[in-house]
């Protein structure tokens, strides 16, 4: 599954293998597969309502197919990223401005990454030494108070484009602050991400005004998610804690079964992990932070064990462990009933118009995620919706 979990790595080139036909006969000639247009367009468009597009700047930064840092320019094209590139205010100013007036188009090059997009102000990148001495990207955590971008408000959305296709979802994992759609043209037409009408003020209120998730707004620049939010002090650390307890002691006397499309596999609890047959082996009881950042004791690594891990953390996440004994639970109507829910998460999937959104890492289980793809794009369009 292609997904926000594996797409920021980007994806090789992958040699494919010409089907070897017997007995003399000939292959009856096949359409070709329309392929994604790489440079792709990309426009961006401003309805945000309150911004000119003047006081509006791009940032498009990532990786190669090759793995090294890079950015993008004006007129798209791909550059390394170097320790030159931090100026004399110490910060590397990568900014594309939107024209003047109107749509802006850019040439997106194959790369996997992120566009960043920021509003009455500019983002501060700077070029560091990695662990190798190489060049290194230092991004903006506008989340944290002390981060030179925390007074600029801006969000992102992600993407990966190679010769396979293009991948790309809105984000709200880290934070959620202007509201955007993306708009992906080519073998279908897709849209996802699009709040509906006062979205976000509804989404900025009704957060806030819940039990234990009231410390997540700073002024009206954003939502921090709650595990960052953990991080700053300003979420309980400890707030899944009874929620996994209900699910642990309902597994000791029952069987869950989780069905990853490659395979069905069956656990239970003993002692203090969740056991699952075959190569899929043991959990260890998560934290709060694991469940709000799918990491820890849920970490996703490889097939079994990583999709089994992701529909553990899903569930978690939207409280249907306890409930729904055969995972992944597909059917909104199970998700965040619980009062003891991420009710960020349930917050922005109330307020979107396909009930889609990207609330935390593995709200891609089961399709719930603001996220399309598409192996024969020919356009994309980001746009700004209002705030």
């Amino acid at each position: 599954m292609f997904n926000r979990r594996t797409f920021l790595g980007g994806l090789s080139t992958a040699a494919l293998a010409a089907p070897v036909l017997g007995g003399g006969v000939a292959a009856a000639p096949r359409r070709r597969a329309r392929l994604p247009a790489v440079p792709l367009p990309l426009t961006v468009v401003n309805h945000t309502g309150a911004y000119a597009n003047t006081s509006i700047t791009l940032y498009i930064v990532g990786v190669d197919q090759s793995g090294r840092q890079v950015h993008v320019t004006p007129d798209g094209r791909r550059v390394p990223i170097s320790f030159s590139d931090n100026e004399s205010d110490g910060y590397a100013h990568y900014g594309i401005p939107l024209n003047s007036s109107g749509d802006t188009t850019i040439s997106l090059p194959a790369m996997s990454g992120r566009v960043y997009f920021a509003l009455g102000g500019e983002l501060k990148f700077k070029v560091v030494e990695s662990g190798t001495g190489q060049p290194a990207l230092r991004y903006p955590a506008g989340w944290v108070p002390s981060d030179p971008s925390n007074t600029v408000l801006h969000d992102v959305f992600e993407f990966t484009l190679n010769e396979t296709g293009m991948y790309c979802n809105t984000t709200m994992v880290d934070m959620f602050s202007v509201p955007s759609s993306i708009r992906l043209v080519g073998s279908s037409d897709q849209t996802t991400g699009t709040l509906e009408p006062g979205g976000r003020d509804r989404i900025f209120a009704n957060v806030t005004s819940t039990p234990g998730f009231e410390n997540l707004r700073q002024g009206d620049h954003r939502i921090v998610a709650p595990g960052h939010a953990l991080d700053l002090g300003d979420f309980s650390s400890t707030y899944f804690d009874s929620y996994i307890d209900q699910v642990w002691e309902k597994y000791r006397s029952t069987t869950m079964t989780v069905d990853i499309g490659t395979g069905v596999h069956r656990g239970s609890v003993s002692g203090d992990r969740f056991v699952f047959d075959g190569e899929v082996g043991a959990f260890d009881r998560p934290s709060t932070r694991d469940v709000l950042f799918c990491d820890g004791a849920l970490f996703a690594g490889a097939a079994p064990r990583g999709p089994v891990a992701a529909i553990l953390g899903a569930g978690l996440n939207r409280s249907n462990l306890h409930s729904v004994t055969t995972q992944p639970a597909t059917n909104a109507a199970s998700f965040y009933g619980h009062s003891v829910t991420n009710h960020y998460a349930k917050t922005l999937h109330a307020n979107t118009v396909d009930g889609k959104a990207y609330g935390f890492a593995f709200d891609d289980v089961a399709g719930y995620a603001s996220y399309v793809q598409d192996s024969g794009a020919s356009s994309a369009t980001l746009t700004l919706t209002p705030l």
